[in-house]
């Protein structure tokens, strides 16, 4: 019998044609690190970078080896305004900014970032190393436009008090979902990432009745059980959050939400990020929660969940990554 694989959790599953993505498929960890920096105004800010970026497998080989049960692993994502300056490769076919989407009482904006390392293991001393290791390594290359610490809390759920992720597709539908193919040959093994950090307004959310949370979330609280639709009621988070195309298909993305917060600051949050080899499902989903479905009927969720970033980035796969550092 085959020994175990004891890696760190570097890169993922290999697509249909070979490419090996990035560790997208990695589970779902206990703690997490989003970083989102920018590129300074330094003159070798983008070839420091593209340096750094083909070291970062070594990286996380060097940090997660030191314990292996560890499961360190680290997506990068490069955002539209430097992917030329920073691969020097032809453009992902849908890389572009996150547009930002008002609706008629909520916003979900678009901010800066050029580059996103989202660094997981059950470890938060492992995340804490490498995010010092990156930051080192890339110096005044980058300034730091967002940092946000995640934690798994119970059961998975987020500080509304509900089970996040459970729509998440598993096995070979990770890779039909998020995992760019033959549609852009350039850039298969790849994924489209958007981040969005939401902040909660946790007193007003737990001042509702379960009852009232649960229709607006679509899902029974204690036990996770999906709600049946009214067609003559106000649709739930789950429903506008679920994207069905023209032929009936229902398109899935691959979410690794984290909750996050400082209550002696009063932050309580959920940092979104949700990945799909079509980024276009995403800004359908959003556009469904918060300009409403019909318009004006956005996500009641967002009337406790304030979007306070958003970025769109383009993870290349883990070939290509290693490319930069040749």
């Amino acid at each position: 019998m085959a020994a175990p694989d004891r890696r760190p959790y570097c890169f993922g599953m290999a697509d249909s044609q070979g490419a090996q993505p990035q560790s997208i498929d990695a589970p779902l960890s206990r703690a997490a690190v989003f970083l989102t920096v920018v590129l300074s105004a330094a003159p070798d800010a983008a070839a420091r970078v593209r340096a750094v970026l083909g070291d970062v497998p070594g990286l996380v080989r060097a940090v997660g080896f030191r314990d292996l049960d560890g499961r360190l692993s680290c997506v990068v994502g490069i955002g539209s305004e430097v992917w030329d300056s920073v691969t020097g490769l032809s453009r992902p076919a849908q890389l572009h900014p996150l547009p930002e989407i008002a609706g008629a009482k909520h916003t979900a904006p678009s901010t800066p970032g050029d580059l996103l390392f989202h660094i997981r293991a059950e470890r938060a001393d492992m995340c804490f190393e490498l995010e010092r290791l990156l930051l080192n390594a890339l110096g005044d290359a980058v300034t730091v436009a967002d940092e946000t610490v995640g934690f798994r809390y119970f059961e998975s759920r987020d500080l509304l008090g509900f089970v996040d992720g459970t729509e998440n597709p598993t096995g070979p539908a990770v890779s039909d979902s998020a995992v760019v193919g033959d549609e852009d040959p350039d850039h298969a093994g790849g994924s489209y990432l958007v981040v969005q950090k939401y902040l909660h307004d946790l007193a007003g959310w737990q001042s509702l009745p379960t009852e009232l949370q649960e229709r607006i979330i679509g899902r029974t609280k204690a036990d996770n059980v999906e709600l049946d639709g009214d067609p003559a009621a106000r649709m739930s988070h789950k429903d506008l959050a679920t994207v069905v195309d023209d032929q009936g298909a229902e398109h899935d993305i691959v979410r690794d939400n984290m909750p996050f917060g400082r209550p002696g600051h009063g932050e309580f949050g959920t940092y979104f990020i949700g990945r799909s080899r079509d980024v276009g499902v995403i800004e359908q989903m959003l556009r469904r929660m918060f300009v409403g479905v019909p318009d004006g009927q956005y996500d009641r969720m967002l009337d406790f969940s304030n979007a306070v970033t958003g970025a769109a980035f383009f993870a290349p796969a883990s070939d290509v990554l290693d490319s930069f550092g040749d």
